[in-house]
C-alpha cells in the first residue's frame, strides 16, 4: 500500500511554505524510519496488496484483457492508528470490444490519495490492442490523464508567527501525464511490464513551488499451477516497481478454490524488508469482494498495520457473430 508518497523534486520559491507542504508526508515518514523501513523506498505512487485484480492501476494493456466489463473499487487506509495517515481510494472500469477482426480494450482510472495536509488526485483514460503472438496474447497499452496536487495551507496552525512566507491558502496544481505498458500470455502464465509518468510532469504548485514527477517502472508475472482436484490453483505472482530511486517488490501466493459461480481465496505477500501481508476473498456471481492486512515487517506495532477493502463486479460479455452462440474470450488468467 502507498506508505509516503514522496513529493520528488521542488525547485524554487518559498522554502518555508514547501517545508509545509511536505510536513504531514515527512511526518509519516519520520515513523517509517523509525521502525526501519528505508526512505528510499518511498514512492510517488501508492500500492495495493490486491494488484493482481486491479492491473489497470499500474498497467494500461491490462484494459478489457478479460472477457466482461469490470468495474473495481478499493480503499486503503495505511499505518491505522496514526493521526494523518495515509487514505487511497480508486475506482476503476474496463472492458473489450472487438473491430477490425482484432480485440481491443478500454478502461478509465480514477484515484484520490490524501495525506494530512495533502491531496495527490489522478484521471486516466486507458486503450489497449491485442495481438496474437508465438501462440499467446500479446497487448499494448497506453493511458493519458490529468494529474492534480493540492495542500489545504487553510489548516495550518502557524501559532503567532505570522511568517508571510508560509501559505495558509489553499495551493493546486496540475499536469498531464503518460503511462504505457506491454502484457504477453501463453497457457497458464503470463508477464508484463509498464510505465507511469513517462512524460515526467511538472506541477506548479501556487506562484513559485514545483513539484517533478519522475517516471516509474512496474514488471508483473505470475501463473496458474493445477493440482488433482479440478476445483484448486495456487496462482503465484509478483509486481516490482522502482523509479530509479527507490523500489518495492511484493511475492504472493493465492490458493484459489472455485466451483461454478462461485469462488474463494486465501493468500499472502512479502514485500522484502517492508512488510507481509494476509489475503481473504472471493466472488459470487459477478461479486468480488477482498481484503488485505498488511503487517510491517519493522518495529512498529502489528496493531497499526494496513487495511485494504477491494469490491469488484464483472459483467460477462459475448462476442457474437451473426447470430452464432460464438463467445471469443480474451481471458489471460
Amino acid at each position: 500500500m502507498g506508505l509516503c508518497h514522496v513529493l520528488l523534486e521542488i525547485k524554487t520559491g518559498l522554502l518555508y511554505s514547501l517545508l509545509i507542504v511536505l510536513t504531514q508526508r515527512y511526518l509519516i515518514l519520520s515513523i517509517l524510519l523509525c521502525v526501519g523501513v528505508s526512505a528510499s523506498k518511498a514512492q510517488y505512487d501508492p500500492s495495493f496488496s490486491h494488484y493482481f485484480d486491479m492491473e489497470t492501476s499500474f498497467n494500461p494493456s491490462a484494459a478489457g484483457r478479460q472477457s466482461y466489463l469490470n468495474v473495481v473499487a478499493d480503499y486503503a487506509m495505511d499505518m491505522a492508528g496514526y493521526e494523518h495517515n495515509p487514505r487511497t481510494a480508486y475506482v476503476s472500469a474496463d472492458m473489450p470490444f472487438r473491430a477490425l477482426r482484432s480485440f481491443h480494450g478500454v478502461g478509465l482510472t480514477f484515484m484520490n490519495d490524501q495525506i494530512g495536509l495533502f491531496t495527490h488526485t489522478r484521471f486516466d483514460l486507458q486503450y489497449a490492442l491485442q495481438l496474437r503472438l508465438f501462440k499467446g496474447n500479446l497487448r499494448f497499452g497506453l493511458q493519458a490523464g490529468l494529474i492534480s496536487e493540492k495542500f489545504d495551507g487553510s489548516k495550518v496552525d502557524l501559532g503567532d508567527s505570522n511568517d508571510p512566507a508560509f501559505s495558509t491558502t489553499a495551493l493546486t496544481g496540475s499536469a498531464f501525464d503518460l503511462g504505457a505498458g506491454l502484457l504477453y500470455s501463453h497457457g497458464q502464465w503470463y508477464g508484463g511490464v509498464s510505465a507511469h509518468h513517462l512524460n515526467s510532469p511538472l506541477v506548479t504548485l501556487g506562484d513559485n513551488n514545483e513539484l517533478k514527477i519522475d517516471p516509474t517502472y512496474y514488471f508483473i508475472g505470475g501463473c496458474n499451477i493445477s493440482f488433482r482436484n479440478p476445483l484448486l490453483k495456487l496462482k503465484p505472482s509478483f509486481l516490482f516497481r522502482t523509479d530509479g530511486k527507490g523500489w518495492r517488490g511484493d511475492i504472493t501466493g493465492r490458493l484459489v478454490y472455485n466451483n461454478g459461480n462461485k469462488m474463494l481465496y486465501v493468500g499472502a505477500t512479502y514485500s522484502p524488508t517492508i512488510s507481509a501481508t494476509i489475503l481473504l476473498g472471493g466472488s459470487f456471481h459477478g461479486v468480488v469482494l477482498g481484503y488485505s492486512y498488511e503487517a510491517y515487517t519493522s518495529g512498529i506495532n502489528p496493531g497499526n498495520g494496513s487495511h485494504e477493502l477491494f469490491v469488484g463486479y464483472r459483467h460477462d460479455i459475448s462476442f457474437a457473430k451473426k447470430g452464432k452462440n460464438l463467445h471469443k474470450s480474451v481471458r489471460i488468467l
